[in-house]
């Protein structure tokens, strides 16, 4: 089982930046992916992206292609995502969540770890 506090939401103007970061404890870190959902008021919890055990490989859901970077520091056992130029659609409660697979995947089936969850407010 993993362990997972994320941090680093809050409220922001569009075009603005944050910064999240999740730690992780409990099984080994670099044997698993890692990924970022969102859920905003009144709809499905939806991928955003994901990083491979190693960090070589990452995926990207389209709309945040460009604006948003994954990243994970073995070390720190703590996996980051970089969100720029925010845009209000981007207003949701942001998971991070541990694969059971090393490769990345962007189903949230294959995640078998959640953290509690952090909020994110982009104001128009």
């Amino acid at each position: 089982q993993v362990q997972l506090v994320e941090s680093g939401g809050g409220l922001v103007q569009a075009g603005g930046s944050l910064r999240l970061s999740c730690a992780a404890s409990g099984r080994t870190f670099s044997s698993y992916a890692m990924g970022w959902f969102r859920q905003a008021p009144g709809k499905e919890r939806e991928f955003v992206a994901s990083i491979s055990n190693t960090g070589g490989s990452t995926q990207y859901t389209d709309s945040v292609k460009g604006r948003f970077t994954i990243s994970r520091d073995t070390a720190k056992k703590t996996v980051y995502l970089q969100m720029n130029s925010l845009k209000p659609e981007d207003t949701a409660v942001y998971y991070c969540a541990a694969s059971i697979f090393a490769g990345t995947s962007r189903t949230l089936a294959h995640f078998g770890s959640w953290g509690q969850g952090t909020q994110v407010t982009v104001s128009s």
